[in-house]
């Protein structure tokens, strides 16, 4: 192709989570001495956030700051901030909320997912969310002023045990409830369970297994059997949803709303647009992917490297994921890190205590590290995030 007439290729990734930078930045590394390509990446904020810290901040503790403009600074990569409001596949283009519209010729689509604050009534309104870092920030102010009371977290998946436990710790002089429909730690070899339930209980939070939250009030959460719990605040992780934009757009989703993907992370509707991370159904032989940091890395590159190689000429190659460990925080001393099969079911391997701790802070801090060994990788070399097992595709060439 001759680069000195041909028209760009746009690639304009949405969202600049853990999956879209990984995308953004791996494009950018592999294509900034080429002149046929230029990527823009689209997110409403100028700085990462770090969803595996956001409890730290929903505590009033304080995480680095990452600026996404200074990372892609040398790259060739533009950064545009705004939300995206629209999405026309049939068109190829984008609308943000400035009322700018974007075109593109190849899509990632990255916008992840946010608590699903919808499904029991009261939620959208009382509840607090963990969300981003402004909404983290306004449980931390709350938490701050609070003389006394009952905290309750609602949902007792991982991310509501994280979160009861720096509670807890961090303000001893509330009561901490964690409520669910199952017990926290469900899934874990039974070893990490019972570390886990022995450092909920070391710190004062008290678990309800087996019940569901069906209101949130303005002063308490309402349980299934009428059961009224007073509260001075609501936390809820109970569940995820994605943004309606990709079904509005008409790409394939699933009854979640996730762009279902072919074996490449091509939406199976359009195949010029790749959903990666929280975003996407992406099934594997052991089913389909859930949205973490572990996994939705390796989406992000697997995007880009799949991109190139269409770019190319090239059949993309398929994309295999196998789960690695789940490390679970536990207050700032102790943690449960779970080893896993390829298809997330526990091993008997885990670490507990602070050896624990030490492992999850250095996987938590990793990734922003990772992106600039991204930014900095020859053109042709190959690279992977760490944290799970992949499919290694050693060049886009």
């Amino acid at each position: 192709m001759n680069t000195t007439t041909a028209r760009q290729h746009e690639v304009l990734v949405l969202g600049a989570g853990y999956a879209g930078l990984a995308a953004a930045v791996q494009l950018a590394a592999r294509t900034r001495k080429r002149g046929n390509l230029r990527v823009t990446l689209v997110n409403p904020h100028d700085h990462f956030t770090e969803r595996l810290r956001l409890h730290l901040t929903a505590t009033g503790q304080q995480t680095a700051e990452m600026n996404i403009p200074e990372l892609l600074e040398g790259t060739g990569a533009a950064f545009v901030r705004g939300w995206v409001t629209a999405v026309d596949a049939g068109a190829k283009t984008v609308r943000i909320d400035d009322d700018r519209v974007l075109r593109y010729d190849t899509l990632v689509y990255g916008l992840g997912s946010v608590a699903d604050t919808v499904t029991v009534p009261g939620a959208d309104d009382h509840a607090y969310t963990l969300d981003g870092p402004q909404d983290a920030a306004l449980l931390a102010d709350r938490l701050a002023r609070l003389d006394g009371g009952t905290v309750v977290v609602g949902g007792s998946g991982l991310t509501g045990v994280e979160a009861a436990a720096e509670i807890a710790e961090r303000y001893p002089r509330l009561t901490v409830e964690l409520l669910g429909r199952q017990a926290p730690g469900t899934g874990l070899h039974p070893k990490a369970r019972a570390h886990l339930d022995a450092a909920l209980a070391r710190l004062g939070v008290r678990v309800r297994g087996g019940v569901e939250v069906t209101e949130v009030l303005p002063d308490g959460v309402r349980l299934a059997d009428g059961t009224a719990i007073p509260t001075a605040a609501v936390l809820w992780t109970s569940g995820t949803r994605v943004p309606p934009l990709a079904a509005a757009a008409g790409l394939s989703v699933d009854e979640r709303g996730r762009v279902v993907t072919d074996g490449a992370l091509r939406s199976v509707s359009h195949p010029d647009v790749y959903a990666v991370g929280d975003a996407a159904a992406v099934r594997q032989r052991y089913g389909v992917m859930h949205g973490t940091c572990q996994g939705g890395m390796p989406t992000g590159v697997h995007a880009a490297l799949s991109i190139l190689r269409v770019l190319g000429g090239k059949e993309p190659k398929p994309f295999r994921f196998g789960y690695y460990h789940t490390p679970v925080s536990l207050g700032r001393a102790d943690a449960v890190v779970q080893f896993t099969r390829p298809d997330d079911s526990p091993r008997r391997l885990v670490l507990t205590g602070k050896r624990a701790a030490t492992y999850k802070e250095a996987v938590t801090a990793a990734p922003w590290a990772t992106f600039a060994r991204m930014k900095k990788m020859p053109a042709s070399g190959a690279f992977w995030p760490h944290g799970g097992r992949h499919t290694r595709i050693r060049s886009a060439k």
